[in-house]
């Protein structure tokens, strides 16, 4: 859970990629049309003739269509995965005498709302992760353009995550804090 986004990165990673392979090609057409390179001449046809390619061709080409046909559906499957999965914890000391289920996105709720009541803080969305033995927590803020980053920070570590950790009876809790700076400002309206 090091990265929040992961869709985001690929993402950017195969735009990039798309983009430099574009320019190239781009610029290969520009330096020939302007017959700086001396590989390929404007008035020359496309393909040279209309006989079949070797044999080779034909696999290189359709092994090509296979790497790529899974590289897209790769690009897909990580299009599903934007946040970590929530659990239902189990306690139970005694399973004679009976369990306690307590989902983890219900116990992250109440964090949630104290989170989006802070001043300067537009939305909140958090997700607890993991086992009960070893918890991590997502959360992802959603602040004002002149919000105070650190005074929501010293907010959130000095008030709100040691309530979730006390009713959670927890030790520790390992967060991984995103912040994304909102359009919107509270209590305006558009007339």
């Amino acid at each position: 859970m090091t990265d929040l986004n992961r869709p985001a990165r690929l993402n950017r990673g195969l735009l990039v990629v798309l983009g430099l392979v574009l320019l190239a090609a781009g610029g290969f057409a520009v330096a020939t049309h302007f017959r700086k390179l001396t590989l390929l001449r404007p008035d020359s046809p496309l393909i040279p003739g209309t006989g079949l390619p070797p044999a080779w061709v034909l696999y290189v080409v359709a092994g090509a269509a296979i790497v790529v046909g899974l590289l897209t559906l790769r690009w897909l499957a990580a299009q599903l995965t934007r946040k970590p999965r929530s659990q239902v914890w189990r306690f139970e000391a005694d399973p004679a005498e009976g369990t306690t289920a307590l989902a983890a996105s219900v116990a992250v709720e109440p964090f949630v709302a104290e989170l989006a009541a802070c001043p300067g803080v537009h939305d909140a969305h958090a997700t607890l992760a993991g086992p009960h033995t070893a918890p991590r927590l997502a959360a992802v803020l959603s602040v004002d353009q002149d919000g105070d980053l650190p005074e929501i920070r010293r907010e959130l570590e000095s008030t709100v995550l040691p309530r979730l950790r006390q009713a959670l009876d927890l030790d520790e809790l390992p967060v991984t804090l995103e912040f994304r700076f909102s359009t919107k400002t509270r209590g305006a309206r558009i007339a």
